[in-house]
C-alpha cells in the first residue's frame, strides 16, 4: 500500500528503505506525485529486490509477449506522467470479448491483443483493464490516466504468493 493508499496495494515501487531495528520494520523514501515521500513500520513482507536490472525510469523491454495466455500472471510497468519513475503493477491476463473461456477452444493466445486484467478493481472500474497490442507493445497512455510500458511474465510459484498475499479486503473501485 503506498502510503495508505488503498489504490497502490498491489503495485511495487523503487525506494529508499532503511532498517528500524526498534520495530523491526523499514522506512521508505519514494517519489510519489511528483513530491518525496516517507512511509514507516513497512513489514518485512512488503520488500523485495528489483525484479529486472532497469532502472525506474527506463522502459522494460517486453519478452515474454508472445508467451502470454489466459490465467498468466504479470507486472506490468506502470507511471502517473512522464516525469516519474515507473512503478510494477501486478495483474493476470484475460480473455479477450469474443472467448467463452472454454479451454479447448480458446484461441486468446493467437491474437494480436492481449487484455490485461487488475482483479483488485471491481468489474466496470477504468482500472480493471487494459489491452495492448502484443506485436506492438510500447509505452501507451496520457497525462490524464498514465502510462503503461514494460510487461514481465511471472512465472515463479512465490512471486504470485507474494502478490496475492497483499490483495486487499475488498474490490476497489
Amino acid at each position: 500500500m503506498q502510503h495508505g493508499n488503498v489504490g497502490f496495494l498491489l503495485s511495487c515501487y523503487d525506494a529508499k528503505v532503511s532498517y528500524d531495528a526498534h520495530t523491526d520494520s523499514f522506512n521508505a523514501r519514494y517519489l510519489a506525485h511528483g513530491r518525496s515521500t516517507v512511509e514507516e513500520n513497512i513489514k518485512w513482507e512488503r520488500l523485495r529486490s528489483p525484479a529486472v536490472d532497469v532502472s525506474p525510469y527506463e522502459l522494460h523491454v517486453s519478452d515474454c509477449l508472445t508467451d502470454l495466455h489466459p490465467g498468466d500472471h504479470f507486472e506490468i510497468q506502470w507511471r502517473k506522467s512522464k516525469e516519474f519513475p515507473y512503478g510494477w503493477w501486478y495483474g493476470v491476463v484475460g480473455h479477450l470479448e469474443s472467448c467463452d473461456g472454454n479451454k479447448l477452444y480458446c484461441q486468446c493466445h493467437l491474437s494480436e491483443r492481449v487484455i490485461l486484467e487488475f482483479k483488485q478493481y471491481k468489474i466496470g472500474s477504468r482500472w480493471r483493464k487494459a489491452i495492448i497490442n502484443r506485436k506492438d507493445h510500447r509505452e501507451v497512455g496520457n497525462e490524464t490516466d498514465g502510462f503503461d510500458a514494460g510487461i514481465r511474465k511471472l512465472y515463479s510459484d512465490k512471486e504470485i504468493m507474494t502478490w496475492k498475499g497483499l490483495w486487499p479486503a475488498q474490490q476497489l473501485d
